[in-house]
């Protein structure tokens, strides 16, 4: 599985830092992850992006002024990333091999914040090391610093099916991410595990001293609606009223369950800082 997903990356890169840029559709699980890295972020400090692939919200974030390790699987990730960051002439940003499984180079209380965006935790299918991956992430960040992880969607991926690929719903392949969330690659994308929300918030909470702060479906509403939101976004003042809904609702419990990704916000240690409060729907 590990040598199947690294290939799929190692054969996508472009398209993997094209994608979240693609269409209005993408950019909602950007700008929604990025509003939400601005409202729990710290000022300043040193951000660990595991498993960020060829850099996108590293380098967003060193625009912005912060210094990043960015660590990932697959060195043609790196590679890219690197060449990005010289073409920009950032500094502050470090690039390393390695999995989130072990982030045993870092010593505990290393970073600022830890981000594990797109899905990486995804594509540990061993529930054992997908454990050990979200207590590695906590366990190198800071107290009261906050961690941010996003999954892929089972129930986002089974509506899928249903819209794009109703024939194989009778496939033992559709039944087999129904029940338990697991992809084995093989057709089209690599070997990923679907999460339901609660159980990435189970997995999260179940790491002592962790306090949830937010759980946020990227797409939202638009999930899986493609077409119709990319077809919105042609319509300034339409599209503006479209956005305002997506930020009201899309932390509701229903909304979150099936966007195709899903983001879990918390923080290592102790109660939330002072003025954060949980977003939700108003």
């Amino acid at each position: 599985m590990t040598r199947s997903v690294r290939r799929f990356y190692s054969e996508n890169v472009k398209k993997e830092w094209a994608r979240l840029e693609s269409d209005p559709y993408h950019r909602l699980e950007f700008d929604t992850t990025l509003e939400y890295l601005r409202r729990y972020l710290p000022k300043k400090g040193l951000i660990l992006d595991a498993g960020g692939g060829p850099g996108r919200y590293t380098i967003e974030l060193a625009r912005k002024g912060y210094d990043l390790v960015l660590l990932d699987y697959v060195p043609e990730n790196l590679r890219y990333a690197e060449r990005r960051i010289r073409r920009e002439g950032l500094g502050g940003i470090k690039a390393t091999e390695g999995s989130i499984v072990d982030l045993t180079r870092f010593s505990d209380g290393s970073f600022d914040a830890v981000l594990c965006l797109g899905g990486p935790l995804s594509h540990i299918m061993k529930r054992g090391d997908r454990r050990k991956a979200v207590s590695e992430l906590v366990r190198v960040a800071k107290k009261h610093s906050p961690i941010f992880i996003s999954v892929m969607s089972r129930l986002a991926m089974l509506a899928t099916e249903l819209k794009y690929f109703p024939a194989e719903v009778q496939l033992p392949l559709f039944k087999k991410i129904r029940d338990n969330g697991d992809y084995l690659g093989g057709r089209g994308f690599t070997a990923t595990h679907f999460f339901l929300p609660e159980e990435l918030g189970n997995e999260i909470e179940d790491v002592k001293n962790v306090k949830m702060l937010a759980m946020v479906g990227l797409e939202g509403v638009g999930s899986v609606h493609k077409e119709e939101v990319n077809s919105l976004a042609n319509d300034p003042h339409r599209w503006n009223i479209w956005l305002e809904t997506h930020y009201k609702t899309c932390t509701h419990p229903s909304v979150v369950g099936l966007s195709e990704h899903m983001l879990m916000v918390c923080r290592k240690g102790g109660r939330p800082a002072a003025g954060l409060s949980l977003p939700g729907p108003t």
